[in-house]
């Protein structure tokens, strides 16, 4: 059994260009797989690996400028959920656009995922789903908001239209691991809201803490690794991934006459042409035939 660990923190890197090669070689040496960003931000990522490896790599992020505090989660797959590792340079860990966020100076308050039901059943409570919406479809906290974006970055200019809906309440927010709340928490702060609060540690968090007959939870979270999602007790999922769109794709999704493997799913079946089509298919028999020559090596 594998180990995943999704990581970040909001710290200052002066130059980070010169940890790049540091982590990328730490990953290698540990034969650890995943994605991992950096900015002048701050760290966020996703890794994979035995127990061991992940710690040696666990170590060497910890020893970084401003790393000692280190929000990270830990679930496990059966398999390698990453083809390879990739360490890279952005403008921020995660994109909203907004150069005068910053999370270092302020964030909602953290609610911890023993207290979320109470907190979000009381009558005064907005709680708002910060994910982009083809993660939500799959699965989300019964009565949340969905702001129907698809990326992100739309958060603040959905947010600014809808605004004085939430004056004089409280907000509750929410995402996967944490690390979009952070962000959207100081961007509320920013526009003048002060009850503004964020699950902590995220969905990641909740499922793992709280036992499912007590949970409000319904559905599926959708994790960006091979897994595609996650359940109660982080079990791995029942969705996999349309290899033409990238979104997922539910169990009776895939009964369905619309589905083809590697080639349209429900949700894209109207957005390609018939050469994306026949190349899509040409494609999935190209990993068809390395599957069945890979199974006959066994």
């Amino acid at each position: 059994m594998l180990t995943v660990v999704t990581l970040y923190r909001f710290t200052p890197f002066e130059d980070p260009a010169a940890i790049k090669p540091v982590l990328s070689d730490a990953c290698l040496r540990n034969g650890v797989r995943g994605s991992i960003l950096l900015a002048h931000e701050g760290i966020n990522g996703t890794i994979a690996g035995d127990r061991a490896d992940i710690g040696n790599v666990l170590d060497r992020i910890l020893g970084l400028p401003g790393c000692d505090g280190l929000e990270w989660k830990e679930s496990h797959a059966a398999r390698m959920p990453f083809r390879k590792m990739k360490v890279r340079i952005k403008k921020e860990i995660v994109t909203m656009g907004r150069p005068d966020v910053d999370p270092r100076a302020a964030v909602g308050k953290y609610v911890v995922p023993e207290r979320w039901n109470r907190f979000i059943r009381s009558p005064d409570v907005s709680v708002i789903d910060v994910r982009n919406r083809y993660e939500l479809a799959i699965g989300t906290f019964e009565g949340s908001i969905d702001p129907g974006i698809d990326r992100f970055g739309e958060f603040p200019d959905w947010w600014e239209t809808t605004e004085e809906r939430f004056r004089n309440r409280r907000v509750a927010m929410f995402c996967t691991g944490g690390i979009r709340c952070e962000k959207a928490t100081n961007y509320l702060i920013g526009r003048g809201f002060r009850e503004v609060y964020h699950l902590k540690g995220g969905i990641l968090k909740y499922l793992d803490d709280v036992p499912e007959h007590q949970s409000e939870w319904r559905g599926e979270c959708y994790v960006f690794d091979g897994r595609v999602s996650v359940g109660h007790g982080l079990a791995q999922g029942t969705h996999s991934l349309c290899h033409a769109c990238g979104r997922p794709v539910g169990a009776v999704d895939r009964l369905r006459p619309e589905y083809e493997e590697g080639v349209r799913c429900p949700s894209c079946v109207d957005e390609y042409g018939l050469s994306d089509r026949e190349r899509f298919r040409e494609r999935q028999r190209q990993i068809d035939l390395a599957r069945s020559a890979s199974a006959g090596q066994g």
